[in-house]
């Protein structure tokens, strides 16, 4: 059993951290949640665009927090001597600040996509451009604790997970390594919040596009479709293939996926429930339960909420989990690793407990 997360007064020797493109989503939720960790002391906050300015003037809800702090500008320097720094950046820009940094912190939490992928084949086809130090890809640990916390315990380099991955992964996993789905024909079926877009505004992605509307997008295309199924072998040695298609949904946060499997062997709903009670049993963050999962039940915290059913007319069998994007989809994950790598309780300064209303 994990240990209960820590409520008490600051240590006198806190984590010394740092945050690199703190200026977006996942940055402003580090902020918030580091603001609120009793282990980990922010250091540097970097935000180019917005260096200089109030951190406060950008994110109000921070201000209790920070007060006049303002963002940082970044240099390799500003790093040194950090315990752990965590890079929130748009994809690409990592491949060019972590070799710089690297060295002069201890650790480093990626929460893009540059480090995700072990084979450096993948980047073209999937990013659309070579990667530009494939000799770091295998240095990094898949930043997915409730599957690779052994490698993630101390771990100098961690590539946080994306969000729509790891909820499609929480979801088949358990069901893969007990042998009750086929590892081939995987279907996602997924519909995520406009927040996992990130920040800076988009043609799709302003309010007038995205209210009252749900759209597909990347169809056949889109990037998270190799990390599935990398992390589904690694973890459970089965090949696997997924059609993996996200929809965009009018919500600030949230994903919710709606996975398709076939039968490897005759089984039932309470097979289905049973392997992902048994897979998630010591695992603070996951709810198995036979709710059908929503959103608004993990807003704001770092829960995955998760459910399956065995469908005997069609022969399909169904898992289904959500989770918040910004938490156990990004910010909260990145924490999660950290204190993993640290050594800290892995729940610390993490809830379970989601929003409501």
């Amino acid at each position: 059993m994990y240990d209960r997360p820590m409520t008490s007064e600051p240590t006198a020797n806190p984590y010394r951290v740092g945050i690199v493109g703190a200026s977006g989503f996942t940055g402003a939720e580090l902020l918030r949640l580091i603001a609120g960790h009793p282990l980990l002391q922010l250091e540097l906050a970097t935000g180019d665009s917005k260096a200089g300015e109030p951190i406060a003037n950008l994110y109000p809800h921070l201000a209790a927090g920070y007060g006049d702090r303002c963002f940082d500008a970044f240099t390799p320097e500003a790093t040194d001597g950090l315990d752990l720094v965590f890079c929130g950046l748009p994809h690409g820009i990592s491949q060019s600040v972590i070799p710089d940094i690297r060295g002069r912190v201890k650790h480093i939490v990626d929460l893009g996509s540059d480090f995700r992928l072990h084979d450096p084949s993948l980047y073209p086809t999937w990013y659309g451009d070579e990667h530009s130090c494939p000799e770091l890809l295998d240095e990094f640990v898949y930043g997915l604790p409730e599957m690779f916390r052994p490698k993630l315990e101390g771990a100098e380099l961690i590539a946080a997970t994306g969000c729509n991955a790891a909820t499609a992964i929480f979801a088949l996993a358990p069901l893969l390594e007990a042998g009750l789905i086929e590892g081939q024909r995987l279907i996602v079926d997924l519909i995520t919040g406009v927040s996992g877009a990130g920040r800076p505004p988009k043609p799709h992605t302003t309010f007038c596009a995205v209210d009252e509307d749900v759209s597909a997008y990347a169809l056949l295309t889109h990037r998270h479709t190799p990390e599935i199924e990398q992390a589904l072998t690694e973890r459970t040695g089965a090949e696997t293939s997924v059609l993996f298609t996200p929809h965009l949904a009018p919500l600030n946060r949230g994903v919710l996926a709606t996975c398709y499997a076939t039968p490897a062997r005759s089984c039932t709903t309470e097979d289905a429930m049973a392997a992902l009670t048994d897979f998630y049993a010591a695992e603070p963050f996951m709810v198995v339960n036979e709710r059908s999962p929503s959103t608004k039940a993990t807003l704001g915290s770092n829960a995955v909420h998760l459910t399956a059913r065995v469908d005997q007319r069609t022969g399909t069998v169904i898992a289904i989990a959500s989770l918040d994007n910004l938490m156990k989809g990004a910010s909260g994950m990145a924490v999660q690793n950290a204190n993993l790598a640290l050594g800290i309780p892995e729940t610390t300064g993490l809830t379970a407990i989601g929003l409501y209303p």
